[in-house]
């Protein structure tokens, strides 16, 4: 099953500025290409079984989702208020001795608190997924495989965008400059969503 909706609509959120992209760039930019192999399978593949168990379990998800989401995206929101310092940390040079990229399962466990991560899975799960109980298992299990192989190419070309600035970025000065400037990225992101899902908790009260 080779769907062009999907496909487009996998690959557009995937290659798009994201938390999971802003930190295989500066993965690429720190450790270099080969190292951040693993930070990009585990976002795929973490996605892609994300996106498997919404589908599975699209209206047990939307209603448990409903009542959890300011609390899972304010974690998430958090969790990148942290790697924010973290990749700030980095840009001391003391700092590089013991460094080394994020892992295979902690990317996939991270896309679990990944606001971006959800509205992929959500949407992909409402647009292209099936409750039909004769077929859901095979049909959402193609999806999510066909998921993985969009998502994949897509997100590399940010850890070899990293990778090629690497090569640019070599003075100490410069790296603290880009490390700085993608904390600052991440943790503007951060705020901005976390204010969003405060505000929509907020009007939903009031109404």
């Amino acid at each position: 099953m080779i769907n062009p909706a999907l496909l487009s609509y996998v690959a557009v959120m995937s290659v798009t500025p994201g938390p999971n992209n802003l930190l295989l760039a500066t993965s690429g930019v720190n450790f270099g290409f080969k190292r951040t192999l693993p930070m990009s399978l585990g976002i795929s593949l973490g996605a892609g079984f994300q996106c498997f168990v919404t589908m599975q379990a699209l209206g047990a998800m939307v209603s448990w989702l409903g009542q959890m989401r300011l609390f899972l995206a304010l974690a998430g929101c958090m969790y990148l208020l942290w790697l924010s310092w973290k990749i700030l940390q980095s840009s001391a040079p003391e700092a590089k001795k013991d460094a080394r990229p994020f892992g295979f399962l902690q990317m996939a466990a991270f896309q679990w608190i990944n606001p971006k991560a959800w509205i992929m899975a959500i949407n992909t799960a409402l647009l292209f997924g099936t409750m039909d109980s004769d077929q859901a298992l095979s049909h959402n299990l193609q999806v999510s495989l066909l998921y993985i192989v969009t998502n994949f190419p897509c997100i590399l070309l940010w850890a070899l965008l990293g990778d090629r600035l690497r090569q640019l970025l070599q003075s100490p000065n410069y790296l603290r400059v880009f490390n700085t400037a993608m904390a600052l990225i991440m943790g503007v992101t951060a705020l901005w969503l976390a204010g969003e899902e405060l505000y929509i908790a907020y009007y939903a009260v009031e109404l």
